[in-house]
């Protein structure tokens, strides 16, 4: 695919894994309000600020290729799981993913002047137990305090993890396959 766009997001990790599907973008960072409205099913949030953040990259000038948004949250029993604020939500929302089975959605969106076309990726992610001495090393470590549900699968939380169904691109922050086929998809509207 030889098709240009620009990524609205800072994440590295979403640039890394874009640069696998070998398309050209350029990338950018966004301000949006990230607040899940009341009622809002997590499907509809994540869904909802991927098309926000693609949509206000569009509004900020960036027209001349399709601009690509994405979100990410980390939900069980129905309840969407944020980044971290601090260590005590850290610890709360760890004892809750441990030894259990969560989803993680990740909600990606293609937008330009004339159409927004967006999907959701479902992973079901299990946990083993998790003591509360690696609990507090792993926060410890830095890496869960900017990701959502505050665990990385790629990083040293992949080795609390015990089994996944569904796309791992998607668990890290951009699924390969859903993006490839929604662009293609984008551009023959």
């Amino acid at each position: 695919m030889t098709t240009a766009i620009y990524l609205a997001s800072a994440s590295p990790r979403r640039k890394e894994l874009l640069s696998q599907l070998g398309i050209e973008f350029t990338q950018f960072s966004v301000d949006a309000d990230e607040s899940q409205n009341n009622n809002e099913s997590p499907q509809v949030y994540v869904e909802r600020l991927a098309r926000l953040k693609a949509q206000t990259g569009v509004q900020q000038g960036y027209t001349d290729r399709p601009v690509l948004g994405s979100d990410t949250v980390v939900v069980i029993d129905n309840q969407a799981l944020v980044k971290p604020v601090d260590f005590n939500d850290f610890y709360t929302t760890f004892k809750r993913l441990s030894g259990n089975t969560h989803q993680v959605l990740t909600a990606i969106a293609f937008a330009d002047e004339r159409q927004v076309l967006s999907c959701v990726v479902s992973t079901d992610v299990t946990f083993r137990t998790v003591t509360d001495e690696e609990i507090t090393a792993y926060w410890q470590s830095g890496e869960p305090h900017d990701k959502a549900g505050g665990y990385g699968i790629q990083g040293l939380g992949g080795r609390f993890i015990t089994h996944i169904a569904g796309s791992y691109f998607a668990v890290v922050g951009l699924p390969l396959y859903e993006t490839e086929a929604l662009l293609t998809r984008f551009l023959k509207r």
